[in-house]
């Protein structure tokens, strides 16, 4: 069973910057770790995803924000900078592995504002 355990979510204001991590365990067998992100009344949506020999970024966060893997510490890390208000929202970890099981974190909250 793949547990996803997602940290660093807080409040910060306009412009600022917030670094999330997931920590995944139970698997060896992950292709593609990222985040979603889902905020109040709008759907989820992506954020950005790794892996496969892909990076891939919604339009929203391009140029802003920055995933990386470490893969000996199985962690997926996320680098938010120039934080807008817009970015307020539960961000998600997510992992889909080679047999095509896709598995979600708990969430960690993220609010930009001043």
């Amino acid at each position: 069973q793949v547990h996803l355990a997602e940290s660093g979510g807080a409040l910060v204001p306009p412009g600022g910057s917030l670094k999330l991590s997931c920590v995944e365990s139970g698997s060896t067998e992950i292709l593609v770790m990222g985040w979603y992100r889902e905020a109040p009344g709008k759907q989820r949506e992506l954020v950005a995803t790794m892996g496969g020999g892909r990076t891939s970024y919604g339009d929203s966060v391009r140029g802003r924000f920055t995933i990386d893997r470490d893969w000996s510490k199985e962690t997926v890390y996320l680098q938010m900078n120039n934080l807008k208000p817009e970015d307020t929202a539960v961000y998600f970890c997510y992992a889909d592995t080679t047999s095509g099981s896709i598995y979600w974190g708990q969430g960690t909250q993220v609010t930009v504002s001043s």
